[in-house]
């Protein structure tokens, strides 16, 4: 089976091939929000050029993994990289996702005056409960296209990383899926190993299994 295109994806994760899809950009996704027609306190991303809206409320098992992943990257590797969590980067005029957690270049402004683009970015993390599917295929499929060079998914449920790395048009030409045993670095930064089992709940063992 050949690689899916953006399009194609995005029409499966959205349970519908009956209708168009008329794609947003940037600019107009902006406006709305200007307009009142996105509200503040919406869920929303712009993901090649539609606006997806997260229905599922963010349980305190995924919120738990970010912030316990977000205290890993800020260890003392900085500052030679900036850690955003659930903040937007834009990919061009058509993407631009909020992800859980990204590492990007540092900025003396902290990116004040603009979002982070794709060549700002070192990394990007999604945490993965209700949402795997769509990050496994759409938002990865996004992210190859817009050459983020390392991409990693949080599988919660099964206690597994996904790891992309070598962007292409056809898509991530390397694939990995690492157990809570083992450990990764970012690809740019090898010398900063993060144990993949920090960044999951504990394993609660009792008195009775010794």
């Amino acid at each position: 089976m050949g690689q899916l295109n953006t399009k194609d994806l995005l029409v499966q994760v959205m349970d519908s091939s009956s209708f168009l899809l008329r794609p947003w950009t940037v600019d107009e996704y902006y406006q709305m929000a200007k307009t009142g027609i996105l509200q503040p306190d919406e869920k929303v991303e712009l993901i090649a050029g539609q606006i997806i809206r997260n229905m599922t409320p963010q349980g305190s098992f995924h919120a738990a993994a970010i912030t316990r992943t977000n205290r890993l990257l800020n260890q003392p590797v900085q500052p030679r990289f900036l850690v955003r969590s659930q903040l937007p980067i834009q990919l061009d005029n058509r993407s631009e996702p909020e992800p859980d957690l990204a590492l990007v270049k540092s900025d003396p402004l902290d990116y004040d005056d603009r979002h982070p683009k794709a060549e700002d970015v070192y990394l990007i993390i999604e945490i993965a409960d209700s949402t795997l599917k769509t990050d496994l295929t759409l938002k990865k499929q996004v992210y190859t296209e817009a050459k983020i060079p390392d991409y990693w998914v949080l599988d919660l449920a099964k206690r597994q990383l996904y790891v992309y790395r070598q962007p292409t048009e056809g898509g991530y030409q390397e694939e990995q899926i690492l157990s809570e045993r083992q450990s990764i670095a970012p690809l740019f930064f090898p010398d900063f190993q993060v144990k993949i089992r920090e960044m999951l709940r504990p394993i609660r063992v009792s008195e009775n299994d010794g």
